[in-house]
């Protein structure tokens, strides 16, 4: 029980950030909607995860583990068919140029949002996991 409720404070607060940090993520009606948003996402890592990676086995040997973050996409695309206050649409990288470095702005499709939201909700999570373990 402990841990769910410390998965869903982590999700819920890594799903308050997603939107801060990707522009075509939406998340309407507030405290509510994250807390929801959160215990799903827990449950669904719990339950889901570990299928979806045994189903997908084959294809995460040969891509090196790389095709995880389309199974997290699955997930991240079953949050927001279970709760339609968050949505996540196709945005655009306005690009980046400091020091020399220059990134292109780049366009990304609904397919490539839901990746690389997962990708950035994965990332979120396991620093949050990481600060509370120092």
């Amino acid at each position: 029980m402990k841990s769910i409720i410390k998965n869903t404070a982590i999700n819920s607060l890594s799903l308050y950030a997603l939107p801060l940090l990707i522009s075509g993520v939406k998340i309407q009606d507030g405290i509510s909607t994250l807390i929801i948003g959160g215990f799903i996402l827990s449950i669904m890592f719990k339950v889901l995860k570990p299928l979806f990676n045994l189903i997908s086995l084959p294809l995460n040997l040969v891509t090196l583990g790389l095709f995880s973050f389309f199974s997290n996409a699955i997930i991240l695309y079953l949050l927001t068919v279970l709760i339609p206050q968050i949505s996540i649409t196709a945005f655009k990288f306005p690009g980046y140029s400091k020091f020399g470095f220059v990134v292109p702005e780049v366009y990304f499709n609904t397919l490539f949002a839901y990746v690389v939201s997962a990708g950035v909700l994965f990332l979120t999570v396991s620093f949050i996991h990481w600060i509370i373990k120092k």
